[in-house]
């Protein structure tokens, strides 16, 4: 069997199972590339990686050739701490100010483009472009909209005195009084049907080892702390915050979102909910 081709997203929030992947043997007989949303995503989408997690939104404009791996995803019920919008003024004052979106992601910019427009009916001007969490909002621009690991920084740095903040989680859930997913794991149909057994191989070292890892997670942010601007008491209480199981509920949940993305016109069509066949 050849190794399957994983994507692995290097953000804290998936912390337990990069702690398994690569410190507990859960990596063994798999070729795993690391990176930001956005390159993963893309690198799926063009075949160059067999399965992947990636932005929700991917796999609504992608559903005809991916599947979902059952009981895996990214999601959090309110407060998610990693998706913040950074604004000069306060939310209900933006219309159509110019807002930069960060690069590395996908679903947190329709997430930002449905709740402004539904929650406080602006119509920004929207570019993307490299951010930072020493110069959030560039001087052009009204807000910014970060992500990951980035936007916990800005979230634990707060400069209340020049800046508003605003949690994309909360704003969704005060909208829609829904938990929201932020990304799943996702493989190419065609290589779910070729190659069953390993297929059954990436599910089953994803699921055992985020539970492995969270079963671990004073060992797995120990392992990371001396390299990230947080203390343990910051990531062990995000880690809280995020949430990895995929139910009905939640597939439900996604569905909203997607039925909102499609009405804005931010997916061609309304995508269906299909999951690979493993045995759990």
């Amino acid at each position: 069997m050849e190794k399957p081709r994983l994507g692995h997203i290097h953000f804290l929030n998936v912390l337990p199972i990069t702690y398994s992947l690569t410190q507990c043997g859960y990596g063994e007989g798999i070729d795993i590339k690391g990176g930001v949303p956005s390159v993963m995503n893309n690198d799926l989408i063009n075949n160059r990686l067999d399965a992947s997690e990636v932005s929700s939104i991917v796999y609504a404009r992608n559903f005809d050739k991916l599947l979902i791996l059952p009981d895996l995803c990214v999601r959090a019920d309110g407060p998610v701490r990693s998706i913040i919008l950074v604004s000069k003024k306060p939310i209900t004052e933006i219309n159509q100010d110019r807002i930069v979106l960060t690069a590395q992601s996908a679903t947190s910019h329709v997430l930002l483009k449905i709740i402004l427009n539904k929650s406080y009916d602006a119509t920004p001007e929207y570019c993307v472009r490299h951010l930072t969490p020493d110069n959030p909002v560039p001087d052009d621009c009204t807000a910014a909209l970060l992500i990951g690991d980035d936007a916990l920084n800005v979230y634990h740095h707060k400069n209340k005195d020049k800046f508003y903040y605003y949690d994309m989680g909360v704003e969704w859930k005060k909208l829609t009084g829904r938990c929201m997913v932020y990304a799943v794991w996702a493989v190419h149909k065609d290589f779910a049907q070729n190659n069953p057994e390993a297929l059954q191989l990436l599910h089953e070292r994803l699921y055992k080892g985020l539970r492995h890892g969270y079963a671990h997670k004073a060992d797995a942010i120990n392992s990371i702390l001396d390299s990230k601007p947080f203390t343990f008491q910051q990531l062990d209480e995000y880690l809280e915050v995020i949430k990895w199981n995929l139910t009905e509920e939640y597939l439900d949940n996604l569905m909203i979102f997607y039925k909102y993305a499609y009405e804005m016109g931010l997916i061609p069509r309304m995508p269906k909910l299909k999951l690979a066949d493993v045995d759990l």
